[in-house]
């Protein structure tokens, strides 16, 4: 996916008060317009890609990169709630390894590239608005020449980010739109600022585990027993049937509420010494799907996650 030209202008809000329909590689201009008074900047990113801020009324922030649809930060105050790894890339090549990728339409390895495609393509923005102070817009992926040599289907990814006071809310919703029904896995891969030894998520006692480590490949299946799950070292652990709200205490004075409807599973993991240069500043605590998804022409799957810091 090589660097493709695109050009800058300054368009007007609709009469409705909400952002026209923005894509960088549409061959359609690309807005930089500060709308105020929705609390939604569209500018320029590391790397050159578009980026889009979002301030709340309240004072929070987040900033989110078309490319890849990637969550890449959410300030609640000075302080920044997620990570981006030191070595990530923003050459709208390689995903962005940090903040909340998308794993779609395949999480982990399978028959396509790790992870699937949508953290390595590009997003548009469809709608944008404020609702009391806060913030709300809708971003969409769709089938492309790239996606179909993977995946063979026609679809529609929306995602729509909504920041509150002290919340960061997603919904992903993914619709059939081809003639044939198809199926996926999915995940959101959700780094969280962290200091890895204090690190701790509770909500996961008595879950059926498929423990990644030793070996990825053939996971060992068990049962949670504890109240508090740490980080004491490599982690790589699915949690079937989690439950739809988890605590992480990320060992830097925060306690941060993991809220979720239709995510039926949780996935928490630190590489450990295997990423050296940071393992130390951050835990992954996914909203996953692990089951496959069977889905029929023209019907929707729709889940949501909530993040809340106390």
């Amino acid at each position: 996916m090589g660097a493709i030209s695109m050009t800058w202008s300054l368009p007007s809000l609709t009469s409705s008060n909400k952002l026209p329909r923005i894509n960088r590689y549409s061959g359609m201009a690309f807005a930089t317009k500060d709308t105020a008074s929705l609390g939604v900047k569209v500018t320029e990113g590391l790397g050159n890609l578009p980026k889009v801020v979002l301030t709340s009324s309240h004072g929070s922030e987040a900033e989110l990169y078309l490319y890849g649809g990637c969550v890449t930060s959410w300030k609640v105050g000075s302080k920044d709630l997620l990570f981006v790894r030191p070595d990530a890339v923003f050459n709208g090549q390689k995903p962005i390894s940090g903040g909340i990728p998308h794993c779609f339409p395949q999480f982990g390895p399978g028959p396509m590239q790790q992870h699937g495609f949508a953290r390595n393509s590009n997003w548009s923005v469809v709608d944008s608005e404020n609702v009391d102070g806060s913030p709300v817009i809708t971003l969409e992926l769709k089938e492309t020449p790239y996606s179909r040599a993977m995946w063979d289907y026609s679809f529609q990814a929306l995602y729509k980010i909504t920041l509150d006071k002290k919340t960061l809310s997603t919904e992903l919703k993914i619709t059939n739109t081809d003639k044939k029904p198809f199926s996926f896995t999915t995940a959101l891969h959700t780094y969280f600022s962290a200091s890895v030894s204090g690190a701790s998520v509770r909500g996961l006692k008595g879950c059926k585990t498929l423990n990644k480590d030793p070996d990825p490949k053939n996971p060992v299946e068990g049962k949670e027993e504890r109240d508090v799950v740490t980080y004491p070292g490599f982690v790589d652990c699915v949690y079937l049937g989690a439950a739809n709200e988890l605590y992480l205490d990320n060992g830097l004075g925060d306690i941060i509420s993991i809220k979720n409807t239709n995510w039926p599973d949780a996935v928490l993991w630190n590489p450990h010494l295997t990423m050296e240069a940071c393992y130390k500043d951050f835990v992954c605590v996914e909203n996953a799907q692990i089951g496959s998804v069977e889905l029929g022409p023209e019907k929707s799957w729709v889940a949501t996650q909530q993040l809340s810091v106390g």
